[in-house]
């Protein structure tokens, strides 16, 4: 008998996961249903700031397979436009809706890839015309389209994340006059004060005009179109507004089916991805995941995390064994000709998880500082006063700088103390780093720093 498998979501997790088990069994044995409510399938959804920008340039170079190759090659039903409003686990089916029809869809295992749902602020005049989100291939569409409908001059940026910093970039190359507002006293959350304070520096260098410590209040609108924004601090005209408030995982299909959810608000999976349902598996950025640093719970939105947990869920599902065991919270950004970095802990974040952390702060060169085009780099290490462990790693510079922080997530995966980290063999030759690689600087520094405190 054909074992039938539903699959809502059609980005990263939900296709690879569909992939992976028709890649382990066959059409005659395994009959796999995938729904999507929009029109793309397996995008690049962190591509979306360059193809606003204009380095890519056309919107289907985002797409790493197509809808008919699923189809085709895959055997894969995929359903576009098609919305699952709810789960019965009770009678092994969905309810589904497209368009104006809406009808049940069984299942035998079904898994749940339904993504972030972004953060709206609930402010007076949220709906108004001109102001955008850039979750989906759609919203990246629409987008360029208003660009080129209305010709905008001025646009706000509402937060000082990943996606705000990205959008800034996209703005200020298109020419636009761009201010970032942020109720926090520094952008990017996710480093340290004093390395976001260098963030900060790198977006009033290129131009940005930044309003931080301001709460936004809501917009005014002219004719339906978004005028401006009001802060607690005033107003700012704007003819665009884009809102880069981060996400939240998108559990409330799994909630209201009685699945268990987890203290982030994402649903909760085993280590291969299994949720408190027999037969129901979850994967992306709808799930809670496991700090391999920290030893806590976590609900981190990346598509390199969504990808191998919708392989994990397909090798599974096909007969096979994967395990998705957690994430150390690697993420890259950059504005302009600026590049950020970061991967496990921040002080504060090694504060809440119990550790005792020490910090140093180096700053080198990304290549040998005789060699042309050398360009300063600042990087602090994270780690636990009474053993040494690395416990996380923040880098600011310019070209050259942001990649080095993979070298540092290898060191925090492994649990390596910072001594252990100034042995690294890591590569030198002029044009790529200094003798002396600003990663085994930083390690150097905070280990002396560990000796004088051990001896003193």
């Amino acid at each position: 008998m054909t074992e039938r498998l539903v699959v809502i979501g059609g980005d990263a997790a939900g296709m690879s996961a569909a992939s992976q088990a028709r890649r382990r069994r066959g059409a005659d044995d395994l009959a796999i249903v995938a729904f999507e409510r929009g029109q793309h399938v397996s995008y690049s959804a962190c591509g979306i700031p360059y193809l606003v920008a204009g380095d890519v340039t056309d919107p289907d170079d985002l797409v790493a397979r197509h809808p008919a190759e699923f189809r085709e090659r895959q055997r894969i039903d995929l359903r576009l436009g098609s919305e699952v409003t709810s789960i019965d686990t009770d009678r092994r089916e969905v309810l589904v809706r497209a368009g104006d029809r809406e009808y049940r869809e069984p299942f035998d295992q079904l898994v749940i890839a339904t993504g972030g749902a972004p953060r709206r602020p609930e402010v007076p005049g949220a709906v108004s015309l001109g102001i955008h989100g850039v979750q989906t291939l759609e919203d990246g569409i629409r987008l360029l389209g208003y660009l080129d409908r209305h010709g905008p001059r001025r646009a706000v940026v509402v937060g000082g994340g990943y996606i705000g910093l990205e959008m800034a970039e996209a703005m200020l190359r298109r020419g636009l006059e761009v201010t970032l507002v942020d109720a926090a006293e520094q952008p990017m959350r996710t480093l340290d004060p004093d390395m976001g304070a260098l963030v900060a520096d790198a977006l009033r260098e290129e131009g940005v005009n930044l309003r931080l410590g301001e709460t936004l209040r809501g917009f005014a609108s002219t004719g339906g179109r978004v005028a401006a924004v009001h802060t607690s601090a005033g107003e700012i005209p704007a003819d665009l507004v884009i809102l880069g408030l981060g996400t939240r995982p998108d559990s409330d299909l799994a909630r209201a089916a009685g699945i268990e959810i987890g203290e982030t608000g994402g649903i909760r999976v085993d280590r291969r991805m299994r949720t408190s349902v027999d037969g129901i598996w979850a994967a992306g950025d709808c799930v809670e995941t496991f700090h391999l640093v920290s030893q806590r719970p976590v609900a981190i939105a990346l598509g390199t995390h969504a990808n191998k947990q919708g392989r994990a869920v397909g090798i599974n599902i096909g007969g096979g064994y994967a395990t998705f065991p957690g994430v150390v919270g690697t993420a890259v950004s950059k504005l302009c000709a600026h590049e950020v970095a970061r991967t496990g802990l921040s002080t504060a974040e090694a504060e809440a998880a119990g550790f005792d952390p020490f910090s140093v702060v180096t700053e080198s060169t990304t290549r040998a500082g005789y060699y042309p085009d050398a360009r300063k780099i600042k990087t602090k290490i994270i780690a636990e006063r009474t053993s040494g462990r690395l416990l996380g790693a923040q880098i600011v510079g310019r070209e050259g700088a942001a990649k080095r922080i993979d070298a540092l997530a290898v060191a925090l995966w492994h649990g390596m103390t910072v001594e252990e980290m100034t042995s690294l063999d890591l590569s030198y030759a002029p044009p790529f780093a200094p003798v002396w690689d600003p990663i085994l600087i930083a390690a150097r520094k905070a280990a002396e720093a560990l000796a004088a405190r051990s001896v003193g």
